[in-house]
């Protein structure tokens, strides 16, 4: 599962502005774990960098064929760590130890809006990081992705395409976090739209806690669908590729969100029984009508009220 927005519109800082910015970036550590701190009660990771780890002392040197791929693009270079759900392969220090940071933050925010406990699952998730855009060219073209992945999950292992530095421009991070928790507690049946919809969902929404950590006023945000764009909700929800077109495929991911968001808004807790339905097997409408009370009887309900919420700018763009 890509990233279409952090591949395609993220823009990258220059690196050598990274040592201009790691000082406010530890800085920002302290105020991030402190809000940690007050939402968790898990033990949360240091706010100092990452401690690099050789390889062969990691708690998990199991690697995918992807993972093992990615190990060949500037052999020798690589650095590694790990912290309490993660281990983490990377090139540049400052962003892995920022990124550590975000991924904890995130995993447990994801877990703890799907009712998941994180404790439960023992193995630790290899995340690759890259910093180069030449160095995520050659992976793109080892994994065969396609040119506008800014990041991707893969069998329980995360890759993703980040800026240098303490900064990140873009939600790649938490969306491809929130494939993984979706992978680990419902499976790999969840469909595409879903799939999607929900990562952009959760990223939107683990970027604005992320923020306002920093003192920041952000809120979640979600494009409206433009009425020209608009797919069916029976064409949405039983597309088994992505679009073949670029701007197809920022639409997709659009629409997926915001029916994520409207079903959620609906009923949080029959959101929840939905998603796990779906995710053995359940066509949309049979699970709408399951866990949505009398709201949604058939599929003809959910259009009359989504198409209406999706296409108007008058709507609230967060639930």
């Amino acid at each position: 599962m890509c990233d279409f927005c952090g591949g395609k519109i993220a823009a990258f800082r220059p690196a050598h502005w990274h040592g201009v910015c790691l000082s406010a970036g530890m800085r920002f550590f302290a105020l991030l774990i402190l809000f940690c701190a007050s939402t968790f009660a898990e033990e949360v990771p240091s706010t100092g960098p990452v401690t690099e780890v050789p390889f062969e002392r990691l708690s998990d040197r199991g690697l995918t064929g992807l993972g093992r791929k990615a190990l060949q693009i500037r052999p020798g270079e690589w650095k590694h760590a790990e912290t309490a759900h993660f281990i983490y392969h990377f090139f540049d220090t400052p962003m892995a130890s920022v990124a550590s940071v975000e991924a904890e933050f995130a995993y447990r925010v994801i877990a703890t809006e799907l009712g998941k406990d994180t404790s439960t699952w023992e193995r630790k998730c290899h995340l690759f990081l890259f910093d180069d855009a030449n160095d995520w060219k050659a992976f793109q073209q080892f994994g065969g992705l396609d040119p506008w992945t800014g990041g991707i999950h893969s069998e329980g292992t995360l890759f993703v395409r980040r800026n240098s530095g303490w900064k990140s421009e873009n939600a790649t991070l938490p969306h491809e976090i929130t494939h993984l928790v979706i992978y680990r507690f419902f499976g790999p049946g969840i469909p595409l739209w879903l799939n999607e919809g929900f990562a952009e969902y959760a990223a939107a929404r683990c970027r604005a806690s992320f923020f306002r950590a920093r003192g920041f006023n952000a809120r979640p945000r979600a494009n409206m669908v433009k009425e020209g764009q608009y797919v069916p909700v029976s064409d949405l929800t039983t597309a088994m590729t992505y679009p073949a077109e670029d701007a197809q495929v920022a639409a997709f991911y659009e629409e997926s969100q915001k029916l994520v968001r409207f079903l959620s808004a609906a009923d949080h807790n029959g959101f929840l029984t939905f998603l796990e339905a779906m995710g053995k097997g359940a066509h949309f409408e049979t699970a709408a009508r399951n866990h949505f009370g009398n709201r949604f009887l058939n599929l003809e309900a959910v259009e009359r009220e989504f198409k209406s919420y999706a296409i108007s700018p008058l709507i609230p763009t967060t639930p």
